[in-house]
């Protein structure tokens, strides 16, 4: 049984400034001095990011092959609202990950140029899902996050809710840019470490089905610039679940075999309106 444990691949921002400008004085006018400049107004930004994965994985648990990935995100200052999507092509879970459609949010409060808090959701959906073996059509996960840059590496403890599947997820994230100004691009290093634990794993189960265990994700990717709306973005990752086990009731623990080590490659191609 691969039980699906409530991620997001985060999308590429971009933003589309819009300014105004204030009017000439007249000629008959007096001289004046000189008027302050018009603030610029508030940003926003339609990103669409079709992607592709050599295999779905999630917080260490396998859910499909290759698979077709598409975002779509609008961004208003601090403020991000998206659907994220997956679509398997081979080896999918019946009933469960064909397709899965997530909303998503998050909203950024700023306390200093290094510190940001970051709260957010995810709604996850499966419209296939199969109940009667147990699987679950949806699920709602708050999430929050504290950002915090040092010298150029963003370290990310970040705390999830699933309050369907009735479970916390604790996750630590690192993130670093090498900058390569020759080809005018970046190495964006990334790692994860988590752990879960959720009590209803097993939709209408009776006793309750428990699902725990730890992953990690190490990985790197480089950006290239194509034009200035568009960005296509290359990467790989390898990314593993362990100590991951199914116990129902008094039952004796067993293992998950879902939860495997994967390497991933990605390709990305942003658009910004």
């Amino acid at each position: 049984m691969n039980i699906r444990t409530p991620f997001l691949l985060s999308p590429l921002l971009a933003l589309l400034v819009l300014s105004t400008r204030a009017d000439e004085t007249p000629a008959t006018a007096a001289p004046a001095a000189p008027a302050a400049a018009a603030p610029e107004a508030p940003s926003v930004s339609v990103v669409v990011t079709p992607a592709f994965v050599s295999q779905y994985m999630f917080r260490g648990s396998r859910l499909g092959g290759p698979s077709f990935e598409p975002v779509v995100e609008v961004d208003y200052e601090n403020l991000a609202i998206g659907i994220w999507t997956n679509f398997p092509m081979k080896d999918k879970v019946p009933g469960q990950s064909d397709p899965e459609i997530d909303p998503y949010g998050s909203y950024k409060i700023v306390i200093n140029d290094s510190l940001n808090v970051q709260p957010g959701f995810t709604w996850y959906n499966y419209p296939n899902a199969d109940e009667g073996s147990g699987f679950f059509k949806s699920s709602f996960e708050p999430n929050i996050a504290l950002n915090y840059t040092v010298s150029g590496v963003t370290l990310t403890p970040k705390f999830y809710y699933d309050v369907v599947l009735k479970g916390p997820t604790y996750e630590f994230n690192v993130a670093y840019a090498v900058p390569l100004k020759d080809i005018g691009s970046e190495l964006d290093f990334a790692g994860t470490v988590g752990t879960f634990i959720i009590r209803d794993a097993v939709k209408g189960a009776d006793p309750h089905f428990k699902n725990w265990g730890d992953y990690y994700l190490i990985g790197v990717s480089m950006p290239f610039q194509l034009t200035k709306e568009m960005k296509l973005t290359v990467g790989v990752a390898y990314t593993k679940g362990s100590n991951n086990f199914l116990k129902q009731g008094t039952d004796p623990k067993f293992v998950n075999t879902g939860a495997v080590g994967r390497g991933v490659a990605t390709i990305s191609l942003a658009y910004t309106f």
